[in-house]
């Protein structure tokens, strides 16, 4: 969501389904927990229809902090990590650290919590009369096709075929169907994706699933993930706490938010399938090339543009904190949540992820200028406790 409707446009976006609804559900909100949210039933639910009719969420009253929820996972103290995730995207390629933090050389244990892997069978390990021969390796998966990549200037944004670790996210809220953009982020249980805070926050957020590499002419390349659901009906999505209780505006530092998706159509996790970037905290305000990708309203594909980034430092003291800044051109609305990308490597379509569009203005009040929340030690913290709780089973 982009601050770009007034308070009055607002107030009738949320009077209008921005798209067919069934009439178990136009009506008014239903409970997350009623029947199986699986890959099957998103599909069946998002048809292409319905995601072409979605809308950019209308922006959340400012100064109307969200009631206090209880978080998707306990907020158990967690140790501060790295400045650098492992890259975990195999069998992508790694991409290079950033100059800017200390290089970390992946290892088989990451420093972050790993899921105890399931034993399996070792060949030649079991007795018997004779050894049985090894079974033949299995095919590693197939790298998504990556389409062609725009040259332009410095912070001219072009519609492009898309990435296949970006996509859109998906949500009914109230009556209408909306979406954000989002991207699949490098974790051990290989099943994170990150979008901003503003675009998932609320307890009337449901079916809720992301799409990779969306345009409208191919809208389901491969296949929808949904958004995880605990036991108790709840989207296992994790927000600051603080950007529950205090609001957009007061906490706007940290409109960011992982969520935990499950298998594909196929049975496969979101990363092995696309990739994932890599989380970078940490690693400063200005860098000199930066990527932005997102999903407009007014766009049938993906927009991308790349310009260098600098620090804006809120003057309001209603909106307080230093953001990210990126003068990139044509990025309204359904663009909230889209990634900045530094040293985007176009063989393997993924980079280093330094931020989110949100934050100052919930992503920027023109369409021409994006902000991010800055992603550091809050950030961190956040991304540690999803991947705690997003454990592969």
């Amino acid at each position: 969501m982009r601050g770009t409707l007034t308070v009055a446009a607002a107030a009738a976006a949320l009077l209008v389904s921005a798209g067919p609804l069934p009439a178990a559900e136009a009506g008014g909100a239903v409970p997350v927990a009623a029947g199986r949210w699986g890959a099957h039933e998103a599909e069946s639910f998002w048809t292409p229809e319905r995601m072409a009719a979605a809308r950019p969420l209308p922006p959340v009253p400012p100064q109307s902090p969200v009631a206090p929820q209880p978080p998707a996972m306990p907020d158990a103290p967690v140790s501060p990590g790295p400045t650098v995730t492992p890259d975990l995207t195999a069998p992508v390629t790694p991409v290079r650290p950033p100059a800017a933090v200390p290089a970390v050389t992946p290892s088989p244990t990451p420093d972050v919590a790993t899921p105890e892997p399931a034993p399996t069978p070792t060949p030649g390990t079991l007795p018997a009369p004779a050894p049985a021969p090894a079974p033949a390796p299995a095919p590693a998966p197939a790298r998504p096709a990556l389409p062609r990549i725009p040259a332009a200037g410095p912070g001219v944004g072009q519609d492009f075929g898309g990435l296949p670790v970006v996509g859109r996210m998906y949500l009914v809220k109230g009556g209408g169907s909306y979406f954000c953009t989002a991207s699949v982020v490098a974790s051990p249980g290989r099943n994170l994706v990150v979008s901003a805070a503003h675009c998932l926050l609320g307890a009337d957020t449901r079916q809720v699933a992301f799409v990779p590499q969306y345009t409208r002419a191919r809208p389901r390349p491969f296949g929808m993930f949904p958004v995880v659901r605990t036991s108790a009906g709840r989207s296992k999505i994790w927000i600051d706490q603080r950007y529950r209780t205090q609001g957009v505006n007061r906490a706007a530092a940290l409109d960011v938010a992982f969520a935990q998706v499950g298998p594909g159509p196929k049975g496969r996790r979101v990363q092995d399938v696309v990739g994932g970037n890599r989380l970078v905290t940490g690693a400063g305000y200005a860098h000199a090339r930066a990527t932005l990708i997102g999903h407009p309203s007014t766009a049938a594909r993906p927009r991308l543009c790349v310009n260098r980034t600098t620090k804006y430092t809120s003057t309001d003291a209603r909106i307080p904190g230093s953001f990210l800044r990126i003068a990139c051109t044509g990025y309204p609305g359904g663009t909230s949540g889209g990634p900045f990308l530094l040293r985007l490597d176009n063989r393997t379509g993924t980079g280093d992820l330094v931020g989110v569009i949100g934050g100052w203005k919930t992503g920027g009040d023109k369409p021409d200028v994006s902000y991010s929340s800055y992603f550091g030690a809050d950030i961190r913290r956040l991304y540690e406790k999803a991947v705690a709780g997003a454990k592969a089973p």
